[in-house]
């Protein structure tokens, strides 16, 4: 009987509840990216279907059959495809397959996605801690040696096979992210004012980064001066997901994956007032500058570090 590692399950939200995607201050969507998460990680990478192309096609054929126009569940079929991409008004194109594809999650979870605490007093900042110590417990050393393999880095991991057969998964130990694994400073940096925090991307089934140009993280001010952040440490310092980590083939066959991480470390932020911070993804085909949807490819967040 196989091991699996345990679920990191964000809670429900309560009944009725309704969010905003283009309003961050309206609900935490740390939670909202896991649960899509949870919900369903495999989605697959394809090609882009030219819509007009489909929709033009599919009133002709109707229009030989005697039908006149197009069917409410012609319709309704192409308005449900086109939810799932992005669509260029320009360009009159789709771009890239969007919703779960490049959202990315943040942890520890902060209300309203605003890091606000006082680092003389510890009970404003000790539930960050207990989240990330939470969240770390299936990235544990011995758990990650116990059920997956030590994989070469730089390369991909192809596993050839049948495609229910079960794959092997890469290891991504809590020690990677050094000072921001609790291990050495059991506070994540939040004692001393200088907050450590995660980043994860959604699982893709199929996506390969480009061979020798991962996808990586780059934070920076979101507005206002940029020098209000000084200095950011990452974790693995190259700032990247590492390529041994795809390509992932599912949750059903690739049972013990681990979803790599990068941390930022905030070591040098200017304190006593609200900093917009903007983390990105960076890479090939990466799309992260959607208007109506910051967690696409990106997630924008407030420290606010008083002392």
């Amino acid at each position: 009987m196989r091991r699996q590692l345990r679920s990191r399950r964000a809670p429900n939200f309560p009944h009725g509840y309704r969010y905003r995607l283009d309003d961050q201050d309206e609900v935490n969507q740390n939670y909202l990216a896991d649960e899509e998460e949870e919900a369903e990680e495999d989605v697959r990478v394809m090609g882009v279907p030219n819509f007009e192309e489909e929709v033009n096609e599919e009133e002709q054929k109707e229009e030989e059959e005697g039908q006149g126009q197009p069917t409410g569940n012609t319709w309704w079929q192409k308005l449900q495809l086109m939810n799932e991409y992005l669509w260029d008004p320009e360009q009159r194109m789709s771009l890239a397959r969007t919703g779960q594809s490049w959202r990315v999650m943040i942890r520890p979870f902060a209300h309203s996605l605003n890091f606000n605490f006082n680092v003389s007093e510890p009970d404003t900042w000790q539930h960050y801690v207990i989240s990330l110590n939470g969240f770390l417990q299936g990235y544990n050393d011995s758990l990650q040696e116990e059920m997956n393999i030590d994989c070469p880095p730089g390369q991909y991991f192809i596993q050839d096979g049948d495609e229910d057969e079960d794959k092997k998964a890469c290891q991504f130990k809590r020690s990677f992210l050094k000072n921001c694994s609790g291990l050495e400073d059991p506070t994540f940096g939040y004692s001393t004012g200088q907050p450590c925090i995660l980043l994860k991307m959604n699982r893709i089934v199929g996506f390969r980064p480009e061979l020798g140009d991962p996808v990586k993280v780059s934070c920076k001010v979101q507005r206002g001066d940029e020098n209000d952040i000084r200095s950011i440490n990452y974790y693995p310092e190259s700032a990247s997901f590492d390529l041994r980590y795809y390509p992932y083939y599912g949750k059903l066959t690739h049972v013990n994956y681990t979803s790599p991480l990068v941390a930022m470390h905030f070591t040098d932020v200017v304190k006593n007032q609200a900093v917009p911070v903007q983390c990105q993804l960076k890479g090939k085909s990466i799309i992260n500058d959607v208007i109506n949807d910051s967690f696409v490819g990106r997630v924008i967040f407030t420290l606010n570090i008083e002392t």
